[in-house]
């Protein structure tokens, strides 16, 4: 089974042009190969090819106004398929839909991504509206 590392072109043109005002939370759960996988062959872990994107995508991201929000660490999988595991769970916030749009457009990210594509096994990119947060479970405030 190939796990999902790149959006398709379809889903890619459906995130532009969802393209609301204000800023973006992206969920990412990452799980990792033991080796990464370069078409080159190249030897490295799956987290150094990870730690390899991070460090050389890191200053795009930050150039277009990213920010890491949260960052967890994987402990257990209580609800879900016992077989899901994660090796990083985050969410990056970004300015605008334009923004993360021109970050996977840069030059150098398209560079870094290589790593990425390289390292990862399996990973979910989860789209979400930042909103306040409520005050229990079933509320959603407006």
């Amino acid at each position: 089974m190939t796990g999902h590392i790149d959006p398709t072109k379809d889903v890619f043109a459906a995130f532009r042009e969802n393209d609301r005002p204000g800023p973006i939370h992206m969920l990412n759960l990452v799980r990792l190969h033991a080796q990464a996988k370069y078409p080159d062959g190249r030897k490295a872990t799956g987290a150094e090819a990870y730690a390899s994107y991070g460090r050389e995508s890191g200053p795009v991201f930050t150039r277009l106004g990213g920010r890491i929000v949260w960052q967890g660490k994987f402990e257990l999988m209580l609800i879900g398929p016992s077989s899901e595991r994660w090796d990083h769970c985050f969410i990056a916030e970004y300015p605008s839909v334009a923004a993360f749009v021109e970050m996977i457009r840069d030059p150098a990210y398209r560079e870094a991504v290589k790593h990425r594509q390289a390292a990862v096994e399996d990973s979910r990119l989860i789209r979400t509206a930042p909103m306040q947060v409520g005050k229990t479970f079933g509320e959603i405030p407006e």
